[in-house]
């Protein structure tokens, strides 16, 4: 597992979906995760520091799970199937730990309220991660799925399920990456 934090979101002027940048914490790979606009304004408002008259939903999350007499360890975003990303909550409770189903945003918005570790799985990075060019901030992933000429175990058929991401990041101003933005 490789530990992340989050770079910032961003929002497609093509088609105002939001996506979430993950940046890996000691270096410069990053994941993109497409989220739903709620989501998305959740993890953009604890980010701001935003105080709002009443709790969110994640915010609900956090006063039951401190209810119950649990502690968010943790989330691990642990895989990438059919273009869909798969979250678990890690939760210490009674000396133990449980690990609890969960989309990535839903997962990203706890961690941030309960500022726990956000990781990522080696083969999620290995298959949507991407390098940029620290020049041109441009994607340093060719079309045969090589980043730096190494295999990243990426099929033809993986490329073209993630040719939206792709779209969409080359579309992005990179710029200002490493800069929080929201």
């Amino acid at each position: 597992m490789i530990e992340v934090t989050i770079d910032s979101i961003r929002v497609s002027l093509m088609n105002y979906q939001r996506v979430v940048i993950l940046k890996e914490k000691l270096d410069d790979r990053y994941l993109p995760i497409w989220i739903g606009p709620a989501e998305a304004d959740a993890i953009a408002v604890k980010l701001q520091g935003v105080k709002l008259d009443r709790p969110l939903t994640h915010d609900l999350l956090t006063s039951m799970v401190d209810a119950l007499g649990a502690e968010v360890n943790s989330i691990i975003v642990y895989d990438l199937k059919n273009d869909v990303f798969y979250a678990r909550i890690i939760l210490n409770i009674d000396g133990g730990q449980i690990e609890v189903d969960s989309r990535p945003s839903d997962a990203l918005a706890l961690a941030v309220r309960v500022e726990v570790p956000i990781y990522v799985e080696e083969v999620v990075l290995d298959k949507a991660g991407i390098l940029l060019d620290r020049e041109t901030g441009k994607p340093l992933v060719d079309e045969k799925g090589m980043i730096d000429g190494k295999d990243q175990k990426v099929t033809e058929e993986e490329l073209k399920r993630m040719s939206a991401f792709r779209d969409f990041i080359d579309q992005l101003d990179l710029d200002d990456f490493g800069k929080r933005k929201s």
